[in-house]
This record gives structure tokens, C-alpha cells and sequence, in this order.
């Protein structure tokens, strides 16, 4: 571009229009998320650092609060695992076969977005009680499930499942069926096609609907605040213990949880993202 062009007024108008057209989403964008995201977070951290480190350090790991990490994080941790297996298996069947009934079980796959927290609770509460439908076969087993660690477990099983069936659906869609038939052709068994062909692409989907399960999990409070008993040491939630702490007017005690909590989430949405970049080294 010569100096004659580069000093043409409707050149550098034209210049300025584009700028402000790519600047105003950003603006837009930027605004929206500072009042929704980021301002409130801030607030939550500044709110924290009031509290003295010793006090702090006190607070989050206190034995009721390390108790209530154990059962969040561990629980939330083996229900994800037990989810990216199941979730793959549903994931495949939802793909790769046609049968009587296969829309409606995909729309159900969705239940656990639509239905509220509270109601969800209140039915596997009902379902797995000593009374209900599947209790009433575990309670001869021993097997008590409502009101105990293991109910904590079942509500972050029927919250999470979504997220890996749904991460996972894309990419076996856009898996070709070439390569499967490729690969028997070269003598390969159905076993180790799948193992070596089929599973490497789809493990960066599956650890992203683990680690979306796994967060969303972590988060959950109104599933289960029905259907465990909520007693300390045993099947309390961190999500739960703040609510407490503000029902007893400890405001510090609340918001110093809170802040371990947004840490990890922080965190897990960091490795959520990491394992999105990885994924794309495995696109079709």
C-alpha cells in the first residue's frame, strides 16, 4: 500500500469502520461477562482475603471441612469414572444402532438438564428408599442407598451422565466406518479395532465428558441435600456445609469454602480446556 493510499480519507474510514464493527462485540462480550462472571468472583475472593491466612489455612482444613472435600471430591471422582464407561457404551449403542424406541431414550439421555435439582432428589430418595421400587431388592442385600454416602453417589451418577453421552455422540458420528473395515480387513479382530483404532480418538471426548460430569458433580447441592442424610463425617457435601455455615450466620466460615471450591473448579475448567486442545490432534 503506497503513502497516496494509506493517506486516503475514505481509506482510513473504512479502516474505522471495521475496528469499531470488530470492537463493539468485544465490548459487548466483555461488559456481560464482567457483571455475570467476573465481578462476582472478584467479590468472592476479596471476601476471603479479609480472613487472615492462619484463620483461613483454619477454616479449610478444619475436620468437618476436610471430611466434606472427602465425600465431594472422591465421590464425585469414582461416580465420573463409573460415567465415562457407561456414558461411552450408551454413547455407542445411541450411534451405531437402529431400534424400536432409540429416539425416546435419546431424548431421555437430556432428563437430568430439564428436571429440577429438588425433583430429581426427591425421586431417587423415593425410588432407592427402604420402600421404594429398587430399595425394597437392596435393603435384603444389606445394601441401604437414600440417606447414606452411596445415595450421594446415585444423584451425581443421574446429574452427570449427560455430559459424557453428549461429548461423546459427535465424535463417534464422525468416526467413517472405512476405517473400521480397513482394519478388518488387515485381520484385525473386533476387540482390537476398537482398542487401537476407535478408543485413542475418542479418549480425548471421553476424559472431557469425565471431567464435565466430574465438575458438575462437585457442584451439586439440591439432588443431594434430599437424598443423603447430610451428617458430618459421613455423606456431607462441601456444597451443603456452606449453606450451613450461612444458616448459622458464619459468613466467614461460608465463604472461605466457597473460595476452595471456585479454586478447584478453576482448575478443572483449565484441565477441561487442555484436554479440548488435546482432542483436536485426533480430529477426522
Amino acid at each position: 500500500m503506497t503513502f497516496s493510499q494509506t493517506s486516503d480519507p475514505s481509506s482510513w474510514q473504512r479502516l474505522r469502520d471495521r475496528i469499531s464493527h470488530i470492537s463493539l462485540p468485544w465490548r459487548v462480550t466483555w461488559i456481560y461477562l464482567s457483571i455475570m462472571l467476573f465481578l462476582p468472583t472478584i467479590a468472592l475472593l476479596l471476601r476471603a482475603s479479609t480472613t487472615g491466612p492462619a484463620r483461613f489455612w483454619e477454616i479449610a482444613t478444619s475436620d468437618i471441612a476436610l471430611s466434606a472435600y472427602n465425600v465431594t471430591f472422591v465421590t464425585a471422582l469414582v461416580t465420573a469414572l463409573i460415567n465415562g464407561v457407561f456414558g461411552l457404551l450408551i454413547a455407542w449403542v445411541l450411534v451405531r444402532y437402529e431400534f424400536p424406541g432409540r429416539r425416546i431414550m435419546d431424548a431421555v439421555i437430556d432428563l437430568p438438564f430439564a428436571l429440577p435439582t429438588a425433583v430429581a432428589g426427591l425421586t431417587l430418595a423415593t425410588v432407592y428408599s427402604p420402600n421404594g421400587w429398587i430399595g425394597s431388592l437392596l435393603a435384603p442385600l444389606g445394601i441401604r442407598v437414600s440417606f447414606t454416602r452411596l445415595g450421594v453417589a446415585v444423584a451425581m451418577l443421574f446429574i452427570s451422565l449427560p455430559f459424557v453421552v453428549r461429548t461423546l455422540q459427535p465424535v463417534l458420528q464422525e468416526m467413517e466406518r472405512e476405517i473400521e473395515e480397513a482394519a478388518w480387513s488387515l485381520g484385525a479382530s473386533q476387540w482390537q479395532t476398537f482398542w487401537r483404532v476407535l478408543l485413542p480418538p475418542l479418549v480425548p471426548a471421553m476424559l472431557t465428558g469425565v471431567a464435565l460430569g466430574f465438575s458438575r458433580a462437585v457442584g451439586e447441592y439440591g439432588s443431594i441435600v434430599i437424598v443423603a442424610g447430610n451428617i458430618p463425617f459421613q455423606d456431607l457435601i462441601a456444597p451443603v456445609l456452606v449453606f450451613q455455615r450461612l444458616e448459622q450466620f458464619d459468613y466467614v466460615g461460608a465463604t472461605v469454602i466457597g473460595t476452595v471450591m471456585l479454586v478447584v473448579s478453576l482448575l478443572l475448567l483449565l484441565g477441561i480446556n487442555l484436554l479440548q486442545a488435546w482432542g483436536r490432534r485426533y480430529e477426522f
